[in-house]
């Protein structure tokens, strides 16, 4: 409202040439915004702006305007524009809109509501697509309802289903060490050392292709982890990139027996720049290395997947005694919730636990035991 005989506190009031009044004011997004409609008369557009006022003295006042705008529009922007989107994660997102959201990307976003997201959601898992892309449909479209609650152009996040779209860690298979060797003696030679970096080291296939040459240090017994391959579904483009956290940059000790390995693999395979090359000399596919690696497990009728040797290796480590902070260092892995899945008890470890109590017992001098206790995290 105008203050008498002084400058208006909030928002302007100016006269069209149609001679209606018209009032604007800057938002708590800091963009202008203007009324829906002009005004009659002067006090008319002042009344509104005491109104408009105090609903953002009380976080009642939505940005009218981009409530409007289609949840289409609004989602490519978000995806667009979003610094914490990875390239892999956005061509999932589009992927699942093309597929899976086709019903909400016309809708104003002010007019996705609790019940069009509980119809939304039950179609769409009545549907043919697989449960996996509904759930991550389903995050997505809370992660862009919960950005436009930010932006002010809705009051309240519309999904509020339990559990709908939870990201439920699965139990991951486990290789006993002789179903590795038996994987490695199956599949071609020249992906030997990748399965081997995956199950013993932990190393994700994309770090595993974007090694150079020089971050295998064969003389140290360690892998330096700089990069991560990045190779989309729906476009050529190929490339390398950061890790997501600084805890992804790591070095990794070489366990002896698979060094011979990692020798002969840089003597026969190993390029001029990248540790896995293709016959072209180009950098190694992912899908290239994930392709032999199943042909082999086929062979030996192993059922698990390239990442669960990532588990595998990680699951044994945890079995000689690694504590948590090691498999987090080993890992890459920033949180300790992400290395816990990783803790399991590997079959017949807690027979072997109960007899080394056993011998702990028949020997029976306190002096064998540590004069201290480290709990291990």
């Amino acid at each position: 409202m105008a203050k008498k005989g002084g400058r208006r506190r909030f928002g302007m009031v100016r006269q069209l040439p149609s001679k209606r009044w018209q009032a604007s004011f800057i938002g708590p997004n800091n963009k202008r915004q203007y009324a829906p409609n002009t005004f009659r008369t002067k006090t008319d557009a002042d009344r509104w702006l005491v109104g408009v006022e105090a609903d953002i003295s009380r976080g009642a006042w939505l940005d009218d305007k981009l409530g409007r705008q289609p949840f289409g529009e609004y989602a490519d922007a978000y995806l667009r524009d979003n610094p914490d989107v990875g390239d892999r994660w956005e061509e999932t997102c589009r992927r699942n809109m093309r597929l899976h959201m086709v019903e909400l990307l016309e809708l104003p976003l002010i007019a996705i509501t609790p019940p069009v997201v509980r119809s939304w959601y039950a179609k769409a898992l009545a549907g043919k697509g697989g449960k996996t892309s509904i759930g991550q449909s389903y995050r997505f479209l809370r992660a862009v309802m919960n950005a436009a609650k930010r932006d002010r152009a809705i009051t309240n996040n519309p999904c509020q289903i339990p559990g709908a779209g939870s990201d439920k860690a699965k139990e991951r298979g486990i290789a006993s060490p002789a179903q590795v060797a038996e994987v490695v003696e199956a599949i071609t030679p020249r992906y030997r050392a990748a399965v081997l970096l995956a199950a013993w080291c932990g190393l994700r296939r994309g770090e595993i292709c974007a090694l150079r040459t020089e971050d295998v240090d064969l003389v140290n017994g360690v892998v330096w982890v700089r990069k991560n391959r990045v190779e989309l579904l729906e476009s050529p483009r190929k490339y390398d990139k950061d890790p997501k956290t600084d805890a992804g940059l790591r070095d990794v000790a070489i366990p002896p027996h698979v060094l011979p390995y990692l020798v002969e693999h840089m003597r026969e395979w190993a390029g001029k720049d990248r540790f896995f090359v293709g016959k072209d000399g180009r950098p190694m596919r992912g899908n290239a290395v994930y392709q032999a690696f199943v042909r082999a497990r086929d062979r030996v009728g192993l059922a698990v997947s390239f990442h669960d040797l990532r588990h595998t290796g990680q699951t044994l480590a945890a079995s000689t005694g690694a504590t948590l902070a090691d498999l987090k260092k080993r890992l890459g892995h920033a949180s300790a919730a992400a290395a816990l899945r990783y803790l399991h008890v590997v079959e017949g470890r807690d027979r072997e636990l109960a007899s080394q109590l056993s011998e702990l017992a028949a020997r029976g001098s306190a002096v064998k035991l540590p004069k201290t206790i480290v709990v291990k995290h």
